[in-house]
């Protein structure tokens, strides 16, 4: 059995007047997530060009043990602490899968 890598792609809707905060926060948690975790091959956060508050998030881990690595780690789970005050509750809305091309 081969190993595939996981795609994870997330859309959330943010608090009125919390934009700002919520880019802030998911940005400290990519730039470490690429930087610490060997695991994490892509972390890309998408604006809906016709509502602000509105994203995507897409994410790509060798594996869905990378994954379950990432959702232990120390910067995920404090962004997980802020991410509660920023979006509106029982917005987000996870998709996972094998990635099944990716070219570029």
């Amino acid at each position: 059995m081969s190993v595939s890598p996981v795609a994870l792609v997330i859309s959330i809707r943010v608090l009125p007047g919390r934009r700002e905060a919520f880019l802030s926060g998911i940005s400290r948690n990519a730039s470490r997530a690429l930087r610490d975790e060997p695991g994490c091959l892509r972390f890309d956060v998408v604006g809906d060009p016709e509502d602000p508050e509105a994203f995507w998030v897409y994410e790509v881990f060798a594996d869905e043990e990378a994954l379950a690595a990432h959702r232990l780690t120390p910067h995920f789970l404090a962004w997980q602490e802020e991410k509660a005050a920023l979006v509106v509750p029982a917005s987000q809305v996870d998709r996972r899968g094998p990635l099944l091309l990716s070219e570029g």
